[in-house]
């Protein structure tokens, strides 16, 4: 992988106090993180490497933190701990959840995040309570598509996400939309702008280059984000089985629909002006198109989802949900 690196294969610094220094981020020992989190008693998530608590800062006022201990820490979780301390230790936004600190204590490797109090997009989006407003999703998609826009091309290293979804979107107490979860991240090189490598991230919204054996390239954040807009729109999920099989996979559902102007189909009874509405379900129908050429970057597509670039009608998409 020439002049390509995987977050995974970071070198990992030789002491604490270089890590600290080089990243910003304060060490904690796991006794402190074990009195914060009253012995890891809250667990508030799970996720492939490891499991989240919340847990205070007793001596910041009572801050709410939230704690995430690697269990995998032979080989998956010392690498995905090297992965996420040089990558989200470097990397500030208001759209990207903030690491807070670590802890390299003997075999104990955690991160300690910002807390966010009203869960993730997933909870709100699909829980069976009546989901946010148009306007208020809108921003959502917004939000997402700026923090997106900063891992391309604002932050120090280039980084493409790789698993992008409603479950790594998090929202603070204010309802801002914040990605975490950066496990899966890869870093681009300034003179390098794709790689090969496995699949990652997760079915459903993973890009069709992966499964083509094609290089990767930011094109595939696209793909992803293109989907969760999609979710954003329809307030469902990209593939729902309890559904009419004709309507089950959404991204094909929606295409049927927009070519036969039967957009109200997706709408049901919220109100929202349809021009709207169509201009948003062509941005996301043109993030998903199969080859990843005819995605637009990610600062075109916040650019149409602001106003500021017109939305063409987009081609037909040969694409097909990955279940």
């Amino acid at each position: 992988m020439q002049g390509y690196i995987w977050a995974y294969e970071m070198i990992m610094p030789k002491d604490d106090a270089k890590l600290n220094g080089d990243l910003g981020p304060r060490s904690y020992s796991y006794f402190e993180l074990e009195r914060m989190t009253e012995g890891f008693k809250d667990e508030i998530g799970r996720g492939a490497f490891g499991t989240v608590y919340k847990g205070v800062i007793l001596n910041d006022i009572q801050k709410v933190i939230a704690v995430k201990r690697l269990d995998k820490v032979l080989r998956n979780g010392e690498i995905e701990f090297q992965t996420e301390m040089k990558v989200i230790g470097k990397t500030h936004h208001r759209n990207l959840v903030r690491l807070i600190g670590f802890c390299l204590d003997g075999p104990n490797r955690l991160l300690v995040y910002e807390y966010m109090s009203n869960g993730s997009l997933a909870d709100t989006l699909f829980a069976p309570k009546t989901p946010p407003p148009w306007e208020k999703r809108m921003q959502i998609a917004h939000n997402i598509a700026r923090g997106i826009l900063y891992l391309h091309e604002e932050c120090t290293s280039k980084i493409i996400h790789c698993d992008i979804k409603p479950q790594n979107i998090l929202l603070d107490e204010n309802g801002c939309a914040k990605i975490s979860d950066f496990g899966l991240a890869k870093l681009l090189q300034p003179d390098q702008t794709r790689t090969f490598t496995d699949i990652r991230g997760t079915r459903g919204y993973v890009a069709p280059e992966w499964h083509r054996k094609l290089p990767i390239t930011v094109k595939a954040d696209v793909y992803s984000f293109g989907i969760v807009l999609l979710e954003i729109i329809c307030c469902r999920r990209g593939v729902d089985w309890n559904l009419p099989e004709e309507e089950a996979i959404l991204d094909e559902w929606v295409y049927r629909c927009f070519e036969n102007g039967e957009l109200g189909q997706l709408v049901g009874e919220e109100e929202i002006d349809m021009q709207h509405f169509e201009r948003m379900i062509k941005v996301g129908l043109w993030c998903i198109q199969y080859e990843p050429s005819l995605r637009p970057t990610i600062k075109m597509v916040l650019h149409m989802l602001e106003g500021l670039l017109d939305v063409p009608i987009p081609p037909a998409s040969s694409s097909r949900s990955v279940i």
